[in-house]
């Protein structure tokens, strides 16, 4: 591998971890602002990039339990974020949506970043834009399963079998 291309590949690393930490600093100052604790915020986001999901459905999106997840609409309902609607097409089942003070709130706060972002991103090419897509996308997916090898590591067995160490 050449040095040039060791060089842009450190960068690119850099620049992701940068942006990680980032987008860390965000959500925990969007957290604070709406009274709520970084997991509900989670939450909170996958329910408005999805507009409403059953308990279950969020609760594999959040990769949390059913119980856990239970308390945190329960927060989020609590603090007027979130409501329980029944299912049109199942009366059975119980659907969970943000609520217009959500929606109201999340303009608010991110507003102004989405329009800062729109406007840097009208400097590129749909290409551009479609290697941008690919590239979170895929690096999406490798956090995902970074975070499942991780959490394989936490379990007790797994420590054992590694030697204790975790």
């Amino acid at each position: 591998m050449s040095s040039d291309r060791r060089r842009l590949l450190a960068a690119l690393g850099d620049a992701v971890r940068r942006n990680q930490r980032a987008t860390d600093l965000v959500d925990e100052a969007a957290s604070q602002l709406l009274g709520i604790n970084r997991t509900d915020a989670r939450c909170l986001d996958i329910l408005d990039q999805h507009r409403r999901l059953t308990a279950g459905e969020l609760a594999r999106e959040a990769r949390l339990t059913t119980g856990a997840i239970t308390a945190v609409v329960d927060r989020l309902e609590q603090a007027g974020l979130v409501r329980r609607i029944g299912d049109p097409a199942d009366r059975r089942r119980v659907l969970i949506e943000p609520t217009d003070t959500a929606r109201r709130l999340s303009g608010e706060l991110f507003g102004p970043m989405a329009d800062a972002a729109g406007a840097l991103l009208a400097h590129y090419s749909d290409q551009q834009l479609e290697l941008l897509i690919d590239f979170h996308r895929l690096g999406a997916e490798l956090q995902e399963r970074h975070a499942q090898w991780l959490r394989e590591r936490a379990r007790p067995e797994a420590g054992e079998a590694a030697g204790g160490a975790r």
